[in-house]
């Protein structure tokens, strides 16, 4: 039986492909990052430098959620209209069920580049003002800018494009290909259908593996987007910046954060594609309707 994806109610093709995927990915995307948010602060200020304390404790967990509001909706929008179309071009080259997984895994390695470039400067001034490295109420207009200005745009804007590249691709790389499987058997093991519930299970699930994996990636692009210019050209790449890490504190250090992101992707993957996957309904049954 030849593999359908199973958020769709029936096969996308066309511009409708385009706008549907645009649309689902960026409400899924708003609604759990804007409501995880004060999650994504602690992991944030548990793997700073400066250590929980000194980085805010507790204390501001919104700090930086306008930036996250207004970066997420077209980050999400632009990885699945990326996926869901590579997808549909790839799917003609795979001659087995056996190669589905390497069609999401190379969907989703292209899908991640291209949502970095929306980001990397987005996390850039949200994580510098939740790690509360800025006086007074610098807006993330003034922090992107400074950024750009001082630094330059790899150096400013970019800093840390490669090694949030570095831990997304893998991050999709595990989470994809899990999801889509976990969908595909769902039905068979359960004896139930698919509905935005259990989908979003699969989200929650696949998830959390790929959090708990690549939780390192993860210190280690926060230690370089929260560095300061004179530092950031110190630190080296990632395996340097682990090494030094690991010398300070141990496993513990490399794993900083390991229980907050990995709670945060856990309950984002099931409200995300829980949310994505009922817009898709939605969506579909009101073009059915037309």
């Amino acid at each position: 039986m030849e593999l359908e994806e199973a958020t769709m109610i029936t096969p996308l093709a066309g511009p409708r492909l385009y706008w549907t995927a645009l649309t689902a990915g960026g409400v899924a995307g708003l609604v759990v990052d804007v409501a995880l948010f004060p999650i994504d602060t602690i992991k944030t200020r548990l793997q700073s430098e400066r250590g929980f304390l000194a980085s805010g404790g507790f204390r501001g967990v919104y700090r930086g959620l306008a930036t996250t509001a207004a970066g997420s909706a077209p980050t999400s929008a632009l990885f699945f209209c990326t996926y869901e179309s590579l997808k549909v071009h790839l799917r003609q080259y795979a001659t087995s069920p056996d190669q589905q997984p390497y069609i999401h895994m190379a969907s989703a390695a292209a899908a991640e580049v291209v949502a970095c470039l929306i980001r990397v400067p987005i996390e850039i001034a949200k994580q510098r003002r939740q790690a509360l490295l800025l006086k007074g109420n610098t807006s993330s207009f003034e922090i992107l800018y400074g950024a750009l200005r001082k630094e330059g745009l790899r150096k400013g804007l970019y800093r840390g494009f490669g090694t949030t590249v570095m831990r997304d691709v893998p991050f999709s790389l595990i989470q994809f290909p899990l999801w889509e499987y976990f969908k595909q058997h769902w039905p068979t093991v359960t004896g139930t259908a698919l509905s935005p519930v259990t989908v979003a299970i699969c989200g929650a699930v696949s998830g959390a593996i790929a959090a708990g994996l690549t939780t390192p990636l993860d210190v280690a692009k926060t230690r370089i987007m929260l560095a300061d210019r004179m530092e950031s050209g110190r630190m080296g790449g990632m395996a340097s910046i682990l090494r030094g890490i690991y010398r300070e504190r141990g496993i513990h250090g490399v794993f900083a954060g390991f229980i907050p992101r990995v709670l945060w992707i856990t309950l984002g993957g099931f409200v995300f594609f829980g949310m994505y996957d009922l817009t898709l309904r939605l969506l579909d049954a009101n073009e059915e309707q037309r």
